[in-house]
């Protein structure tokens, strides 16, 4: 008996719309995370992308629980010294909030190079408008 190990023809992509209308992040994006990878097939294969695309909207209607809205933190920075900038997840929201879904879970998927190709599949809408409707995706229960 061989042992069957799937590759990219064998992979199969659906479309997922979910609604971040009062989700908390960290719960959602675990979620996401998990249909981003293709956790939740049963040919999941860790070196190999088989996740799904995945549509959020409304995500300037996240929640966080206590009082992140204020006290967490989120920091860029560029290669020059003193360059550093820091931004609460308040004024985040307000510049732009796909970005509050996007880092929530880049940092959810593994630390490779195929997290960048994972995290392509994610499209992130601060509205209910999106420009896939022609791919008809099926709503996620996230």
């Amino acid at each position: 008996m061989k042992t069957w190990v799937p590759t990219q023809e064998d992979k199969t992509e659906k479309w997922w719309i979910v609604d971040a209308t009062d989700k908390t992040v960290g719960r959602l994006s675990t979620e996401l995370a998990n249909v981003l990878r293709g956790k939740n097939k049963p040919q999941f294969t860790p070196n190999t992308d088989m996740g799904d695309f995945i549509v959020v909207i409304n995500s300037d209607k996240v929640k966080f629980s206590g009082n992140k809205w204020d006290q967490k933190k989120y920091y860029t920075r560029s290669r020059f010294f003193g360059s550093l900038r820091e931004f609460s997840a308040k004024e985040l929201l307000e510049k732009d909030s796909t970005q509050i879904i996007y880092k929530s879970v880049r940092g959810m998927l593994p630390k490779n190079k195929l997290a960048a190709k994972m995290l392509t599949k994610l499209k992130v809408y601060p509205g209910a408008e999106h420009p896939h409707a022609t791919q008809k995706p099926e709503a996620l229960n996230a």
